[in-house]
């Protein structure tokens, strides 16, 4: 999710390369330094079933949402919601993707905002908030009642994976990543029609037709060559559907061994022939995100990379005829997974700073947000789905792309897999996205970035 500097991601997702190391350097010494600050809010009201959390009616809410692809006029509605439950209270709002260029000097100075949606290129890292004790704690969330049935709690009406996600060493989680997203190739439904062209399975039969696509004159594949997330979405989701689960599991434990697997070494390699055949587009390694997904768009590509945040995102460049259609990456021989497999999980993280004036609010906050109302007015502001199980109502009208990901999400069933390294080890994330820059480039070899992600995973190892 990104706009005009880029997102996240996805997580968490996406960064530019080289970007991340200095800002949370400087963010967690800062923070580890920064001295007053009123750990637990100082607006507080009475606690209640109605008011769990025990928020002031007229406190003050402050609210910094990134404003990516998913935009932010979302959380506009979510804060008309706030509004109505406390109707003295006066709600700040800031849209933006300069969150670390914005909050930072917050953050050091023991004045962060109610409630932060911390993504995007320019994201403050959440490992570095987390070990810099700069976030609260959302176990009180999770056992709070849920809004549209208070017998149960936040925590069993969440979809699985998403306490995970949001959760450090400690095992507690600080984090709400509220946007279920799905991580695959896209293309043009109209434009496969019109070509008669078929959706490949298999990875050989995806460079088959990325061959075909060529001799018609069009590019067989873009990526957002300038944040090199976007390419490792095709990397690791083939190392996981090669490996199977427990090759994902020691990627996030930084077992530097994985990278010795010959699933990874296949994977790699899969890739790395994209570039060597000729089949990116033109310009492609030098290309923003909106560059290239605008270029595809136009038909100058078949195949991009990308969550399915790519279709709100690209909404004023997508022609009405496009058919944006999601696609599973195609399977290697040998995989352990089935070609349905895909990655898919929690994403766009919210927190609640723990010096936040108003902490209580900030949680109020997250809670209203998981609700059916608030979850259904995502999907149609902001063209997604939201961790909240059954959490669209049947009124809503999805756009292709985002039906296309509920269809995909169906045929996988219980092969879904995650990664969770993007959150708790950035530094080796920023490392794999620069070797993978340079093998897109062929500036580097497959065995040379199997090695350069090889010494990252031991320098992360050695590090934690």
């Amino acid at each position: 999710m990104r706009s005009d500097v880029n997102r996240r991601d996805l997580i968490k997702r996406a960064a530019a390369v080289g970007l991340l190391a200095a800002p949370a350097a400087g963010l967690l010494s800062a923070c580890a330094s920064s001295g007053s600050g009123n750990d637990k809010g100082t607006d507080k009201g009475e606690k209640s079933k109605e008011n769990p959390f025990g928020v002031a009616n007229d406190a003050p809410l402050d609210v910094v949402i990134f404003k990516g692809g998913y935009g932010d006029a979302y959380a506009i509605e979510f804060e008309k919601i706030y509004k109505k439950k406390f109707s003295g209270s006066k709600v700040s709002h800031l849209g933006t993707q300069e969150i670390t260029g914005k909050l930072q000097p917050r953050f050091n100075a023991g004045n962060p905002p109610d409630v932060v949606d911390d993504s995007g290129a320019q994201q403050i890292k959440l490992d570095v908030l987390y070990k810099s004790g700069q976030l609260t704690d959302l176990t009180p969330l999770l056992d709070a009642p849920y809004i549209d049935d208070p017998s149960k709690k936040i925590r069993d009406v969440l979809q699985p994976g998403t306490i995970e996600t949001g959760s450090f060493d400690d095992g507690k989680m600080y984090q709400l990543s509220y946007i279920y997203t799905v991580w695959g190739l896209w293309y043009s439904g109209k434009l496969f029609k019109e070509k008669g062209w078929t959706a490949p399975k298999t990875w050989a039969d995806f460079m088959s037709l990325c061959e075909e696509i060529k001799k018609s004159g069009i590019a067989p594949f873009t990526h957002q060559g300038k944040y090199p997330y976007y390419i490792n979405i095709v990397v690791m989701d083939l190392i996981a559907k090669h490996g199977g689960p427990d090759l994902v599991k020691r990627i996030d434990d930084m077992d530097a061994t994985v990278w010795d697997d010959p699933a990874a070494k296949a994977a790699v390699e899969a890739v790395y022939q994209i570039a060597d055949k000729g089949y990116l587009l033109p310009g492609t390694n030098g290309m923003t995100h909106i560059e290239s997904q605008t270029a595809w768009n136009e038909g100058k590509a078949a195949f991009i990379p990308c969550g399915s945040w790519l279709e709100n995102e690209q909404l004023k460049a997508t022609p009405s005829d496009f058919e944006m259609t999601f696609l599973p990456i195609p399977s290697l021989d040998g995989d352990k997974l089935p070609f349905e497999a895909i990655r898919a999980g929690a994403g766009e993280p919210f927190i609640v700073p723990k010096k936040a004036k108003n902490q209580a609010g900030g949680l109020e906050f997250l809670r209203i947000m998981l609700t059916k109302e608030a979850s259904s007015k995502f999907a149609q502001t902001a063209n997604s789905l939201t961790v909240l199980k059954d959490g669209v109502g049947s009124d809503v009208q999805l756009r292709p792309g985002t039906a296309s990901t509920v269809t995909a999400l169906t045929a996988a069933g219980t092969n879904v897999f995650n990664y969770n390294y993007i959150n708790t080890q950035s530094a080796f994330d920023t490392d794999v996205q620069n070797a993978s820059a340079e093998l897109m480039a062929k500036r580097i070899k497959p065995a040379d970035w199997l090695k350069r992600v090889k010494a990252a995973a031991e320098k992360a190892k050695k590090g934690s």
